[in-house]
């Protein structure tokens, strides 16, 4: 089974989608935990989870007294000491986040991830623990809590029983080709038709249109996929 730790201010954030998903479905299957580990509960005394950063600037960096003690709780309460994890550290200078990197994620026993906000994290947690950052892209989010959520969803439904596996086979990034499109009733809509060969009933014909169809769509949007 997958383990996956979350350290965040906002747990609250997760619930709604996992709780609605493939993800919650995985859950009550068995097959992967899913643990919030807030960092207010991590607090000792008049301790703040941030603090002004050395040097002067703006913002707020988070401290890292807090995020050491989740990572700490999480490491130690794991039944083996030398079980294979990651820990996992959304950010903007992280390589980038893709669907190979879900089917590596699915090979663990445990990820951890570490949500920033604000201005980032000391960067001296990365000296402490062996990190591996991954970004969504060349854009700037508030958190890591919605590049977490992201690569969560991309990575438990690759465990086997989280979907049917077709459709794990026939979906975009599963080889070098995007996926073909789909359509369903009805058979017209406003003026625009499906394409015939879908109502023919030859299952023939229909799998070789919709190999065309992923290749010209791949060639027309993401020719990089196929090395062009």
């Amino acid at each position: 089974m997958l383990a996956i730790d979350v350290i965040t201010l906002f747990p609250e954030i997760f619930a709604p989608y996992v709780g609605l998903s493939i993800i919650g479905r995985a859950v009550e299957a068995g097959l992967v935990t899913i643990r919030y580990h807030h960092l207010l509960d991590a607090l000792e005394g008049r301790e703040r989870a941030d603090d002004a950063p050395f040097g002067g600037g703006a913002g707020m960096v988070m401290r890292l007294a807090p995020i050491a003690r989740c990572l700490d709780a999480i490491l130690e309460s794991a039944e083996e000491p030398a079980e294979a994890r990651r820990l996992l550290l959304p950010s903007p200078s992280g390589p980038r986040f893709t669907q190979e990197s879900a089917r590596r994620y699915v090979t663990y026993r445990r990820l951890v991830f570490i949500c920033g906000h604000y201005e980032g994290i000391d960067e001296r947690l990365g000296a402490l623990y062996p990190l591996e950052e991954f970004s969504l892209g060349d854009f700037v989010l508030t958190g890591g809590e919605l590049p977490a959520l992201a690569a969560i969803d991309a990575t438990v439904r690759l465990i086997e029983g989280a979907l049917r596996e077709e459709s794990r086979e026939q979906e975009s990034f599963s080889g070098t080709l995007l996926d073909y499109p789909s359509y369903t009733r009805p058979a017209r809509f406003r003026g625009v038709d499906v394409p015939e060969v879908l109502l023919s009933g030859d299952h023939a014909r229909i799998a070789e249109w919709r190999r065309e169809e992923s290749r010209r769509r791949t060639q027309e949007r993401r020719p990089e996929l196929q090395g062009e």
